[in-house]
């Protein structure tokens, strides 16, 4: 009997480590999986952010100036003296912008992203940001929304 307390045991079964590395493996593939669509969300996340500082820097461009920046100001950076660079799309994405020329109608603008879930759209225009469009802003030009 005494015997049996004071044998020391070193190292572990099989068993032990093959339960403990299948628990190991469950575990991290849980968090690849979850990881994956915290990654979407920080893209949404940029997107937003993306659509509010260029709605900004358009608003405070008309302030000084009456009038919203056009294609070809927007493109040539003329707003970047409001916005300390222009928000460079993440890979995949494209920024669209709709700017209306026509002397005879009020300045509008509409710049847009398409979402991560391919379904909702983050848009900023002359009328404020919206960030759960699910009709493509390209069908209302200028307007974004109606």
């Amino acid at each position: 009997m005494l015997q049996l307390f004071t044998k020391k045991h070193k190292g572990f079964t099989l068993i032990e480590l093959l339960v403990v590395i299948s628990i190991i493996g469950i575990l991290s593939s849980i968090v690849v999986v979850s990881m994956g669509s915290a990654k979407g969300k920080a893209r949404d996340a940029r997107r937003q952010s993306d659509m509010r500082q260029i709605g900004t820097a358009c608003e405070l461009f008309y302030t000084d100036g009456s009038v919203y920046p056009t294609s070809e100001t927007y493109g040539g950076l003329s707003i970047g003296d409001y916005m300390s660079s222009l928000p460079v799309p993440q890979s995949g994405d494209t920024y669209t912008w709709e700017d209306n020329l026509t002397p005879s109608v009020p300045q509008k603008f509409c710049i847009w992203v398409l979402a991560e879930d391919d379904t909702t759209y983050f848009a900023s225009s002359h009328k404020g940001s919206r960030m759960d469009l699910i009709v493509s802003p390209a069908t209302k030009g200028t307007d974004c929304w109606d």
